[in-house]
C-alpha cells in the first residue's frame, strides 16, 4: 500500500512573486498638492527584497518649482534610499526589517516628500522590476503621435 503522506501533488512553485509599491513624490506646496514623480519603492517579500530608486531631475524641478532647494531634496531623497536599501546613511531607520522599513517609507506624511498609495503586481525579478517601474512612472513621458 503506497504512502500517501510522501505524494505531493501540488504545482510546482511559481516563479513569479508579489511585491508592493509606491511611488515618490516631490510636492513643493503640500497645501496644493502638485507633486513630480522621483522614484519608487518596491517590496517583495517572498524574494527578500526592498529597494528605492529614486530619478530627481534636477533642471525639472527647478521648471516646476523654482522656489524649492534642490541640494536639499536630493539630500533627504538619498537619505530615503539609503533607508530602503538598509545602509548605515539612512540612520536607526535602516537597522528595521525590510517590511518595517517599507511601511515606514510609504507611511502617509505631510511632508515635501511623499509616497502615493501603495499598489501590488506580479514578478519574476523585482530588481528588473523596480527600474521598469522607475523608467515608466518617474522618467520622461514617451512621444507619442498627436491624433
Amino acid at each position: 500500500m503506497p504512502n500517501d503522506a510522501a505524494r505531493t501533488d501540488s504545482p510546482p512553485a511559481s516563479p513569479t512573486v508579489w511585491y508592493s509599491y509606491a511611488i515618490v513624490r516631490v510636492v513643493p506646496r503640500v497645501e496644493r498638492g502638485e507633486c513630480i514623480n522621483v522614484g519608487v519603492i518596491l517590496f517583495a517579500r517572498a524574494r527578500r527584497f526592498l529597494g528605492a530608486a529614486i530619478a530627481l531631475d534636477p533642471a525639472r524641478l527647478h521648471a516646476f518649482a523654482p522656489e524649492v532647494d534642490g541640494a536639499t531634496i536630493a539630500r533627504h531623497l538619498a537619505t530615503f534610499a539609503a533607508i530602503g536599501a538598509g545602509r548605515a546613511e539612512g540612520g536607526p531607520l535602516a537597522a528595521l526589517p525590510q517590511s518595517e522599513r517599507f511601511h515606514w517609507l510609504t507611511a502617509p506624511r505631510s511632508t515635501m516628500i511623499q509616497t502615493s498609495p501603495v499598489h501590488i503586481g506580479r514578478c519574476a525579478d523585482p530588481a528588473a522590476t523596480l527600474e521598469n517601474l522607475l523608467a515608466a512612472l518617474v522618467g520622461p513621458p514617451a512621444n507619442t503621435p498627436d491624433g
